[in-house]
This record gives C-alpha cells, sequence and structure tokens, in this order.
C-alpha cells in the first residue's frame, strides 16, 4: 500500500487543505480497476467507518498476493467541508464560500479523458477539489461514492445504462433499493464519473462491466461499528466479485431481491406548514395510498394546530428527517411510489 497526501489550495494566502489517498497496486494488468471515495459531504460519516473497516480487509489480500486490479481509495474526500464549522454546528454539505453544494458543480466530461478538465488555477477551492477528485478517479471501471441520507435505508443510485449489469454489486453490498436516473443536469460526481461513458464507442464505454454509483448508506447517526463492518463486507464481495481481488472462499452473492425503481417515482412530501414533526412511518414500511405519514404541530395547543400529511400514493418509505423542526415547503421524507411521481423532480434529489 501507498499513502500520498492530496493538497488543495485555499481561496486566501496561508490556507491550503489536505486529505489522504491510499493505493494498492494489482498484479494484473487486465484486471478491472476501482476507486472509491467517502464523506464528499464532509458530514456523512457512516462510509468513512466503513473503508477504516475495509482497509484491513485490503492490506490482508494485499500481502497474500490476491489483489489483481488497482484500487484507489479516499476515506475523507471534502478537507475543505470538514473545517467548516458555524456557531459549533459542522457545515460540510455546501462550501460557505460558494455557497455550492459538494456534490454539484462536478465537471461533465464528452470523453474520458483528463485533458478535457478545466484549469482551475483561477477557481474557487472548492472547484480545485472537484477537478482533482475526478482526476484521481477518472479511468477506474468501479467507482463507487459513499454517502448517507438523514435517516433511511441502504439504497444506490445507478444510471440506466448500468442497470441490470450492476444487480450484482447491489447484492454484493446488501443494500435495500436501487433508485435509476438518466439525466444529472447539475453536475455530481456520479454522473461526472459515468456521462464520459455515454456518446464513446461501446469498446471503450464498456458499460456492461463498468460501475459508477453514489451509495447512501442509511442514516447519518448510522456511525457503528457494527454496521460499518457489514458495509465494508459489502464493499469486499463487490471488489471479489468483479475480480479486483481474488478470495475463492467468498460465496457468489445472490441475486438483488430489493426494491428497483425510476426516481421519478420519488415522492418529497414538502411540508405544508411549519413545526414540530410527529412521524407515522419510518424507513421500510410500506404504505397505502391516504396513509398518514406524519403530522406538523404548527400551533401547539390550539385546537386547529396540528395539519396532517398523508401519501399520495402507495409504496416504500426510503427515508425520513433527522431533525424534528421543519419549515414549510421543505421535505419531510422519501416515499418510493408504486408509479410516477405527479411532482416528479428530474435528476438527483436535494440540494
Amino acid at each position: 500500500m501507498q499513502k500520498s497526501i492530496e493538497r488543495i489550495a485555499g481561496d486566501s494566502e496561508g490556507v491550503s487543505y489536505e486529505f489522504s489517498v491510499f493505493r494498492f497496486d494489482g498484479s494484473d494488468k487486465a484486471a478491472p480497476s476501482a476507486y472509491l471515495q467517502a464523506a464528499l459531504h464532509a458530514g456523512e460519516l457512516p462510509g468513512v467507518v466503513a473503508i477504516d473497516a475495509l482497509m484491513p480487509m485490503l492490506g490482508k489480500a494485499e500481502a497474500e498476493g490476491r489483489i489483481k486490479g488497482n484500487i484507489t481509495v479516499v476515506p475523507q474526500a471534502n478537507p475543505i467541508g470538514r473545517a467548516q464549522y458555524h456557531f459549533g454546528e459542522h457545515q460540510g454539505r455546501f462550501h460557505l464560500g460558494t455557497r455550492t453544494n459538494f456534490n454539484r458543480g462536478f465537471p461533465l466530461l464528452a470523453a474520458p479523458d483528463m485533458m478535457l478538465l478545466p484549469d482551475t488555477t483561477l477557481g474557487t477551492a472548492d472547484q480545485r477539489l472537484k477537478v482533482r477528485l475526478l482526476q484521481l478517479s477518472i479511468g477506474h471501471d468501479i467507482v463507487l461514492d459513499l454517502h448517507c441520507d438523514d435517516e433511511g435505508l441502504a439504497y444506490l443510485y445507478v444510471h440506466t445504462s448500468l442497470w441490470p449489469a450492476m444487480a450484482d454489486c447491489a447484492a454484493a453490498m446488501g443494500v435495500d433499493a436501487v433508485m435509476l436516473w438518466d439525466e444529472d443536469p447539475d453536475g455530481t460526481f456520479e454522473g461526472a464519473s459515468i456521462m464520459p461513458y455515454q456518446n464513446v464507442p461501446a469498446d471503450v464505454a464498456c458499460l456492461d462491466r463498468r460501475v459508477a454509483t453514489t451509495v447512501e448508506y442509511r442514516g447519518i447517526l448510522d456511525v457503528d461499528g457494527a454496521l460499518a463492518g457489514v458495509d465494508a463486507e459489502g464493499l469486499y464481495r463487490l471488489l471479489v466479485g468483479r475480480g479486483i481481488i481474488r478470495d475463492q472462499a467468498l460465496p457468489a452473492p445472490g441475486s438483488f431481491v430489493g426494491l428497483v425503481a425510476p426516481i421519478e417515482n420519488i415522492e418529497m412530501m414538502p411540508a405544508p406548514r411549519s413545526g414540530a414533526i410527529l412521524y407515522d412511518v419510518k424507513p421500510g414500511d410500506r404504505v397505502a395510498k391516504g396513509a398518514r405519514l406524519a403530522t406538523i404541530v404548527h400551533a401547539p395547543g390550539e385546537p386547529d394546530g396540528r395539519t396532517e400529511v398523508l401519501a399520495p400514493q402507495a409504496g416504500l418509505i426510503l427515508t425520513r428527517r433527522s431533525r424534528r423542526i421543519i419549515r414549510a415547503g421543505e421535505d419531510l421524507l422519501k416515499l418510493v411510489g408504486d408509479r410516477k411521481s405527479a411532482d416528479a423532480r428530474s435528476g438527483t434529489l436535494e440540494d
């Protein structure tokens, strides 16, 4: 294993940011390669501890000569967001200088060619970080971006061109659901990882063997040693199954039996009033059309101080908010409906 330190220049003199990169060299040049990163949204830590649990497994495989393909690992991909605090509260989702989501604004290249990346010499620190992460990841056959939601099931975002070829990966990782998408107008890291292969010859794209996904590891509070071990085992199974690591003792994963649905089926359920949330459902629950999902207490103690929120269609509760205070118009939860939402939102779901 080789460790290197990446440095990103800040937006003022005397300020810079660092993050670690670990590389494992494979023994077979024909084997696929993998890139794993976590905490692009710097406060989302389930993926960080999953990588921490995975590293000894990779080290053992390396010591035993079982790593066939190159592996690059970035356990904490966002040192800028990791350093952002406001009045004691961590702010790792948006760059405070540009107000841009750290998982938006990645360059969507026309081909997997690093020469097409923009020059960020005169850009901002978050732009420099995004370009550097793409430089590290472009060219890998497998690209995993590990995130988490507020409270939720484990699920993947997958481009439709990669499904159902990626079903083995979903099964290996043990996720509960897969959300399929087509368009990425905002430039997510996942979009920047797969879009360069959409308009190139099939023998270059190799979409049947390519993996690019945003992994949502449940909720932001699910930073737990046992869960980290389970997730690390899932990542390891994926690497074995896709031929990057050799491990004949590991049984092949079964078929994926979780929910698969287009992203347009998701109901985000904006809150009709501000106030306190009383949830009637939790992630993993199936609900019928018209079922009460939550009650907003907007005028406590008054006879008409509560407003109920009902399911617009039948479906599965994928996620809900971790905080119980909400403003009118903010999203309460993600319900994966059995049909397209009347308020379907294109692309990725949230700012």
